[in-house]
């Protein structure tokens, strides 16, 4: 099935993985909120999990009112953005999900999911993204790639 830009979705993860040199094992939508200095939050874009590691792909993108303001006005398009943990710097991952069924009622929120790693200094640092429920094979497939046995121990918010 094509999307709207006419690309089949299994034919751009065939290009993706051919432009990483590695497999994609798990991917999901999500919004980065926060975790990694130069990175600008928040943030759209796909929350990958590869044979090499963990990234965070924002793709550029701009409605036709900013960018006919941008034109106009002077500035920069928007720019592609990637965040890539290699497996050796991932420590661990879980799936924060509200379990409350009045806290889900009143105070909406989506999953939090949290990958504890080691950014670019060595030091420990716990990126942020908001994402979907179905992202539990994203931290599954981090856990394989870190040997963490923390499977089915998903905090409560």
């Amino acid at each position: 099935m094509a999307s709207k830009n006419g690309k089949d979705p299994a034919e751009f993860w065939r290009d993706y993985e051919a432009r990483i040199g590695e497999t994609v094992l798990a991917y999901n939508l999500g919004r980065y909120i926060k975790g990694w200095d130069g990175m600008d939050s928040p943030l759209w874009g796909l929350l990958i999990v590869s044979t090499g590691g963990f990234r965070f792909h924002h793709f550029p993108h701009e409605s036709w009112l900013e960018a006919l303001s941008r034109t106009t006005a002077g500035g920069e398009a928007p720019k592609e953005k990637t965040l890539f943990i290699p497996r050796e710097r991932l420590i661990a991952a879980e799936l924060r999900i509200e379990k409350s069924w009045w806290k889900q009622l009143f105070f909406a929120q989506p999953p939090l999911l949290a990958v504890r790693c080691l950014n670019d200094q060595s030091v420990e640092t716990v990126l942020m993204a908001e994402t979907e429920k179905k992202a539990a094979l994203l931290v599954e497939r981090i856990r394989e790639l870190t040997g963490s046995a923390e499977a089915g121990n998903d905090e409560e918010t």
